[in-house]
This record gives C-alpha cells, structure tokens and sequence, in this order.
C-alpha cells in the first residue's frame, strides 16, 4: 500500500530543484537556544551555505537472503553489546562457535520468502519513507520562504548497508553542520535508538570537525502517528469487517532490560493504551503481546506465539494483528508475523488471521514524520548567506590564505 500520487509528486519536485552553492570560512550558526557559536567548517566549504541535515535510521538488513549475506549480517548484529548483554567471552564462543554456523542457513531462507524484486522490504520501504520526506519537507520549508534543499535526508542503517557512517558522509559532503537523528523506532529502548546513536557518535569520533547533533529518542505517543496507525487499521476494517480482537504485537527485549531501567515496556503500553483509545475500542477487544523472543531468557511477556495458541480457546474466531513498533514492514511482520502467526493461530482453532499492514509509505506516516521533524528542527531552519555574503566570505579566506 503505497502514498499518494501527491506524495510522490512532491519527492520528485524536490529531487529536481537545483542545489545552492554556499558557506564560509567559518560557519555561524544558531543552537535551539539562539546561542551563536563559530566552529570550523567541514573542507572544503568556503562560498558554500551550510545545510541542515537528517539521519534517517532503522536496524539494518542483509545484503541478500543468502547464508553468507545473513552471516554477515547477523555478525555485526549480535555483537553489539547493546543488544546481546552476555558477558563478551562467553557471548563470543557461543555466537562464533554455534549460532553462526547454524542460524544463517534458516534464516537466509526467511529472508528469502519476503524478499522483493527490488531487495529487502525493509529497506525498499525506508528509502521510499526517506524520499517522500524530503519532498514533504521541501515544500514546508520552501513555505517559510527557505531554499527547498536547506534540509538534506539520507538513509544510514545500524547494521549492514547503507551504514550510519556513509550516511553521515554524505551529509557532510552536502555541508550539513548539524544534523538531526531520526530512528524509526517509535518506542525507545537501548538495543535500538541508544545503539544507533552509539554509532553516530563512533562514526563522528574520526572527524576533525563535529557538526551540531540532536537525536529524537522516541516518538511513542506522537498524536500524528498514533492517528496515522488508527486510520490504516479502519481502512482495513472497512475493507475486510472487524475482528473479535486486535492483537498489537511489539518486539520483544529480555526482560531485565526492563529491570534495569529501560522504558520500553512502558513506552509499548502507552502507545497501546492511546491507540486502543483513538480506536474506541473497550479493554476486552485488544491485547498487547511481545513477538521474537531470542534465546531461553525470560522476555518481556505476554508472549506473542504462546497468545496467539490461547485466543481460540478464549473464544476468538477472528483476528487481526497490527504491528505499532514497526513503521515499515520487515522479516518480523512479514514472515514472523503474517506467515508463522497465521499458521500458530489457525491451527490452535483460529477460524481467520489478518496482519495489517506497516504505514510504509502511506502519507499519513509522511505527514507525521514531517511534522515530527520541523517540531525537532526548530531554531536550526535560518535563511542561508546571500551570494555577496559568500563571495566576500571566500575572498576573505583566500586573503588569510586558503586554497579553495
């Protein structure tokens, strides 16, 4: 399910507007607080306007559904200390000496039941979502009488290709001093926001000049987005009738993250609770699981698969699962989802299973990511240099002795 024809009109209207030469030999710019600071640009940026950009961030996918593309991948994966917290030798014997010598293989096939024409859903759908918002975002700026590409977005992945460090790169090389992180993790949690900012934080650690940074820990009970995942699951409802219950299915961390003092139980409960409440639907007629639980450590529970075999007996004929913690579909709603869940629920006495779909691309995602943007950019969206203002700026740089 794709946006509209206006949203992809707007991308490509953005991607055609021609780019602004600009910036200085030093660059001035104004923090949320209207604090002026100086700092030495990214090289080479004399008569070059400095841009505002955006990191738009997800997990990561293989390279392709192959045992050696998922062994790699998985490697990067799963020793990330943020999300594996075993101690690291023991982590190390038991990844290196057992899981990737047997978990590629199946895996690679999972991949490969949900992989598209044009590669992995995930990242066909997070590079369609990066697209639509710098068209969204082209015209609101171009609204406040701003160049259109002021603000710059590209796609950086956690794990796997495109890394978070190309995408920073290419962000400097458009001569962005600073730079908004945007995960798209609605709900916060170490093992997903906090690791992504690890590696913005390790990627920059190598620059000489360090840009500006704001990052957006969690948008769980965004009103935009929660109307937004309210509006997908009426239309589906509209098409295809009302179930006996919803079942919001979030994915599962280890339970003491949660003892620990990681908030994303609770950041998963209140968006259930808001968009539970934006359905008008009754504590009776929906239920909050934890899907892709990893290992035999006690996760954060209800489990999705064990409710899944319960809700037959419990009377539940008709289900429909929504995935909220999951803007763009991927291997967890796809195949896990979709595909193992149907088969669990149906077999335990299920009469019939529907997975409603991730926002994707759909303009009311757009629309909220947009807005979510601005509210996070503001004091950064200032008008660039004139011309003249640059041009003095570069002859005086070249009078101090610059090259460029």
């Amino acid at each position: 399910m794709h946006g509209s024809a206006k949203i992809a009109s707007i991308a490509r209207n953005a991607n055609a507007v021609p780019s602004v030469a600009t910036s200085s030999q030093t660059i001035t710019f104004r923090s949320y607080n209207q604090l002026r600071m100086t700092a030495t640009p990214p090289s080479p940026a004399h008569g070059r306007a400095p841009r505002v950009g955006i990191l738009f961030t997800n997990l990561g996918t293989p390279d392709a559904p192959t045992a050696s593309a998922v062994r790699r991948y998985l490697a990067e994966f799963l020793s990330d200390r943020r999300v594996v917290e075993i101690p690291p030798l023991v982590w190390k014997i038991i990844l290196h000496g057992i899981i990737l010598r047997t978990r590629p293989a199946k895996s690679a096939k999972k991949y490969a039941s949900v992989w598209t024409s044009d590669g992995s859903p995930l990242l066909v759908w997070t590079q369609r979502q990066a697209q639509y918002l710098r068209g969204a975002l082209g015209e609101k700026i171009r609204a406040l009488g701003l160049p259109s590409d002021l603000v710059k977005v590209e796609v950086g992945m956690r794990y796997g290709n495109p890394s978070i460090a190309s995408a920073l790169a290419k962000l400097k090389a458009e001569n962005c001093d600073r730079i908004l992180v945007l995960p798209m993790y609605p709900q916060y949690a170490a093992s997903t926001t906090a690791t992504a900012c690890d590696e913005v934080f390790r990627a920059l650690s190598k620059e000489r000049y360090m840009p500006a940074l704001r990052t957006i820990t969690s948008w769980h009970d965004d009103p935009n987005y929660l109307k937004a995942l309210a509006g997908r699951i009426t239309d589906f409802w509209g098409k295809h009738g009302r179930p006996d219950k919803l079942l919001m299915s979030f994915h599962g961390v280890p339970k003491f993250s949660l003892l620990k003092g990681d908030p994303y139980h609770c950041l998963c409960h209140v968006t259930a609770r808001l968009l539970a409440r934006e359905l008008g639907l009754n504590e009776s007629q929906w239920v909050l699981t934890f899907q892709s639980r990893f290992g035999k450590a006690e996760w954060l529970q209800p489990y999705t698969e064990a409710t899944l075999k319960a809700l037959p007996a419990q009377g539940v004929r008709r289900l429909h699962v929504v995935c909220p913690g999951f803007p763009a579909d991927c291997l967890e709603t796809l195949e896990e989802i979709a595909m193992e869940g149907k088969e669990t629920f149906l077999h335990a006495g299920g009469a019939q299973y529907d997975y409603i779909p991730a926002l994707n691309d759909h303009e009311s995602l757009i629309h909220a990511l947009t807005e979510l943007s601005l509210a996070n950019l503001q004091g950064w969206l200032n008008p660039p240099p004139s011309a003249a203002d640059l041009q003095a700026q570069v002859q005086r740089a070249r009078a101090l002795g610059a090259k460029d």
